[in-house]
């Protein structure tokens, strides 16, 4: 079974156990953000244990890696085992399963030329995201005073480590004013994301979310919404949302 602690973690290639999973306090990644990672489900089912669209994140994966110039040392088809094997070593059941590729250490300083790069994989539980309670009778959310990055400051398309401080300051802000999440906009003032998840607003039969453009990351989650809502007959659009869109949708 999955745990919040122990078990197994994949690095590099090899397991190791949960306490040795360590790096080093002067690696690049702690000092500069150099990271990539991903956030992926598995479901316990009758059949087995069901990894949620693991082609989907890995194959983002790598490619947030190349937006960041991170030359990752494996290919989608060794992640894939990887993850799986991380999967069932630490027992195959429903879990969540965090990758991560990040900048070791060589020397300090921001140009990243020679620094190692190392990879990790974890399996960990963790319930829902925004808590149970929140599927059943939905949360409080602000729209923040911190905008999502703007274009050619952070690449918005890459799940970067770096790119969540500004995830950070949305969510502190929201929960110090007593709000359980923040939502941002982009720096043209339309709607962009939450701290840690993309939006969507219904308004009759129509289900509204924001484009790419708007500096929201291309969620996994956003996409397979998407393809339910048309499958269910709704009209999907993905378009510049105006924030005044929130306070007169029937959903968000």
């Amino acid at each position: 079974m999955a745990r919040e602690s122990g078990g197994l973690i994949w690095m590099n290639g090899k397991f190791v156990p949960f306490e040795d999973a360590k790096i080093h306090v002067l690696s690049h990644v702690v000092h500069y953000g150099s990271s990539v990672f991903e956030g992926i489900r598995a479901y316990a089912t009758p059949g087995g244990t069901a990894v949620f669209r693991l082609d989907r994140h890995v194959q983002r994966m790598l490619d947030s890696c190349k937006i960041a110039r991170l030359p990752i040392p494996y290919g989608y088809d060794e992640l894939m085992d990887a993850i799986r094997d991380t999967v069932r070593k630490n027992g195959g059941d429903a879990c969540y399963i965090r990758p991560v590729v990040y900048r070791g250490f060589k020397t300090l300083g921001v140009n990243p030329t020679g620094v190692p790069i190392d990879v990790a994989i974890a399996v960990l539980n963790w319930g829902k995201y925004l808590g149970k309670d929140a599927l059943d009778h939905g949360i409080s959310a602000r729209v923040s005073s911190w905008n999502r990055q703007a274009p050619n400051t952070f690449p918005a398309m890459a799940k970067t480590g770096a790119n969540y401080m500004n995830s950070q300051l949305i969510k502190l802000e929201a929960v110090a004013d007593g709000y359980e999440e923040g939502i941002a906009l982009d720096v043209f003032g339309y709607l962009a994301e939450g701290s840690g998840e993309n939006i969507f607003l219904v308004r009759g039969e129509t289900l509204h979310t924001p484009t790419i453009a708007n500096a929201i990351l291309p969620g996994v989650t956003r996409d397979c919404v998407m393809t339910l809502g048309r499958e269910m007959g709704l009209e999907v659009r993905e378009e510049q949302i105006p924030r005044e869109m929130l306070y007169i949708s029937d959903e968000v």
